[in-house]
């Protein structure tokens, strides 16, 4: 387990190496006047001052979600404004935390800083890597090496240690089969998943019961994201992108038919949808 090397601070920026135009990126004044409003937020709108970490929890899953439609959408000025939403989610769970007494935003930023020049040896420290596999290890070894320290280990350390359980289920089947890849845990190639995910679709087809059916259509999702990772696809942004192009071809069919909608035939409807997939630009 790699020994975790601590940056002190306050530190001098100078250390790290950043550039002028670096430190001119950083809007200094724009950032404290953000901090401002959302601070006279917070004394001043009813609404503002009653909120909580839990009530407002939800609020920052959908804008981590709209910030993530604004990019599949590749608008840069949604994309903008939702970073923004996001940005004042930060803010505002860290004054929330500041008012009752746990931590501040000096807290946040120092934390979080800390960790990046931790788990960066590469660029920081003396560490040499020679691609970005070396990079995802050491920082999954830094990771666990964390926990050890803190004490945060689930009952006995584990590989999968640090997949939280709320990620929605096909990016946390991802990351989990990403820990256990880590340490050499997985299929030798895609050809390899791909045949697991073949054996796993016939079961589905003989599942006996609708428990059992339960039990083997997740392992059949499951096998599909390996080999998905396998071959390079992020499943949950290939699920996302196919359930966007139903969506929108389910609506190109509604605006055919009309009224009629309710009273066509499954025939009518998938000519209707073949007119509409034939009118995508390839």
């Amino acid at each position: 387990m790699p020994t975790l090397r601590h940056t002190p601070f306050p530190y001098d920026v100078a250390d790290l190496g950043l550039s002028d135009d670096d430190r001119a990126a950083a809007h200094a004044r724009l950032f404290e006047d953000f901090v401002a409003i959302v601070r006279r937020l917070r004394r001043e709108c009813p609404w503002d001052v009653q909120q909580t970490h839990d009530s407002t929890k939800h609020l920052t899953i959908e804008e981590a979600y709209e910030l993530v439609d604004a990019i599949d959408a590749g608008d840069p000025d949604e994309t903008k404004k939702e970073l923004g939403d996001l940005f004042l989610h930060v803010l505002f769970h860290a004054h929330i935390a500041e008012t009752d007494g746990t931590f501040d935003l000096a807290d946040v930023m120092r934390a979080e800083m800390t960790k990046l020049v931790r788990r960066h040896p590469h660029v920081f420290g003396d560490e040499v890597v020679g691609g970005t596999g070396d990079v995802l290890r050491n920082w999954e070894a830094i990771k666990r090496a964390e926990r050890a320290e803190a004490g945060t280990e689930e009952a006995g350390p584990s590989a999968l240690d640090g997949v939280p359980d709320a990620l929605p289920a096909l990016l946390r089947a991802e990351r989990v089969q990403e820990k256990a890849a880590a340490v050499g845990f997985d299929f030798p190639t895609a050809e390899d998943a791909w045949a697991k995910v073949r054996e796993e679709a016939e079961e589905v087809r003989e599942a006996a019961d609708l428990d059992a059916l339960e039990d083997e259509v997740g392992d059949l999702l499951f096998a599909v994201v390996n080999y998905a990772r396998l071959r390079g696809v992020v499943p949950e942004t290939a699920l996302r992108r196919t359930v966007a192009k139903f969506s929108r071809r389910f609506r190109a069919v509604e605006a055919d038919l009309g009224d009629r909608l309710a009273e066509a035939g499954l025939e009518e409807m998938d000519a209707a949808w073949d007119a509409a997939k034939a009118e995508e630009p390839r």
